[in-house]
């Protein structure tokens, strides 16, 4: 597998080839905006410090940060506590039309590379920002996803009474790196039609009150506040994880008052259908402290496999119980190219999850796998105007590092 190595057959231009940004990122949130805007074919250059992006090295939850936000980019790394490596920056700069940063809120200002200081070198500049607080009375603390999912409603909602429980994954770091992408989108057509740039900022609280509209919502049309997702009232009659057969579980359910006709003839349960108090899925729902302790004691005959057939041959939402690496055979995503190739930090090779969605019929794919440590740093300072005698100027300085 090469770097260049392209999983896609499409021939057709991607949508942002000729795009080119500089990203001053780290962790998640960041990354993911040049994740994104890398897939659909925008040239995402990765300035690295000397030693190179933190997710590199972390361990546990954190070991498969950086192959999974980084690929189809470029890396480079600088000093940037030196001048001579805020001049390199400066240089990649005069030619991006996006620079995207997370850094916490006056790190880019203290070197010189915030939007105020930037736009005036280039008025066309789109300047991304990732944030934990858009500006205002928080803008000063620290945030993290877990941080933002407590007090933004999603860790209560999430865990059961008196238990707030974060999500089991970064939602808020991904989607905010989404949104700040989908910022920059809207400012390259507004660029368009005015001929400047300007400022996008996103941000993890924000976000997070986004994903939990729906509740207040909720609230504000019924007057009743929204209960935890473990023990809410579902708006459906059967809407829930089954354990059946040698300790199996899966998901079941049954949303409409066809589908219970449909349901209850694929398991015989004819009696339950023809029962007054559960002609209707309004009837169900009030019926659930009794109907669901029948319905498992039923079900619980069948094995997950058994069960998963019938629903699938009837067309009844179901899903088995899935845990993330069982995710790498998944028959779909392997069929429907939803996995690709991707190079590991310790260059072994696994598969990633793609974007979710396809352009032209095309899943965008990887052009570039996560590049090593500057790989494409003296690449970068010769197109930015450096000779190779002053690249390895820069290396003795420590401004930059050698690529062997």
């Amino acid at each position: 597998m090469t770097n260049n190595e392209n999983t896609s057959s499409s021939a057709a231009p991607l949508p942002y080839a000729g795009v080119r940004v500089v990203e001053f990122t780290h962790m998640v949130m960041g990354p993911t905006c040049g994740l994104l805007l890398g897939d659909l074919g925008a040239e995402v250059i990765k300035v690295e410090p000397i030693e190179g992006d933190s997710t590199r090295r972390l361990l546990g939850s954190g070991a498969g940060f950086f192959p999974t936000f980084n690929r189809n980019k470029k890396s480079i790394a600088l000093d940037l506590k030196k001048p001579e490596g805020i001049e390199a920056a400066l240089r990649l700069i005069a030619s991006a039309d996006i620079v995207s940063e997370n850094f916490k809120p006056g790190t880019m200002k203290k070197l010189g590379l915030d939007y105020e200081s930037l736009s005036r070198i280039n008025p066309r500049l789109i300047y991304v920002s990732h944030k934990g607080f858009l500006p205002g009375p928080y803008d000063h603390r620290t945030a993290l996803d877990e941080v933002v999912q407590m007090m933004g409603g999603l860790a209560y909602m999430t865990g059961r009474q008196g238990d707030p429980l974060r999500a089991g994954t970064s939602v808020n770091d991904i989607m905010g790196g989404m949104f700040g992408a989908i910022g920059a989108m809207a400012a390259l057509r507004q660029r368009e039609i005015t001929g400047k740039g300007c400022e996008v900022q996103s941000a993890l609280f924000e976000n997070n009150v986004f994903l939990v509209a729906q509740h207040m919502m909720q609230f504000a049309a019924t007057g009743k506040a929204a209960d935890p997702m473990p023990s809410r009232i579902s708006a459906w009659g059967i809407y829930d994880v089954f354990t059946v057969k040698d300790g199996e579980q899966i998901f079941l359910a049954v949303v409409s008052d066809k589908q219970w006709a449909v349901f209850c003839k694929a398991f015989g349960l004819m009696d339950m259908h023809a029962d007054p108090r559960l002609a209707t899925n309004n009837d169900r729902v009030r019926a659930r402290e009794w109907l669901m302790p029948q319905l498992r004691s039923r079900l619980a005959e069948f094995g997950a496999a058994e069960l998963a057939r019938v629903f699938e041959e009837n067309e009844l939402p179901f899903a088995p119980i899935t845990k993330p690496q069982d995710l790498f055979d998944d028959p779909h995503l392997n069929a429907t190219g939803g996995l690709a190739p991707v190079r590991m930090n310790d260059g072994s090779t696994s598969k990633v999850p793609l974007m979710p969605f396809t352009v032209g019929g095309e899943r965008p794919g990887i052009r570039l796998q996560p590049p090593t440590l500057n790989e494409h740093g003296a690449q970068l300072l010769r197109e930015a105007g450096y000779s190779d005698e002053q690249i390895a100027g820069l290396v003795a300085q420590g401004i930059t590092t050698r690529v062997d």
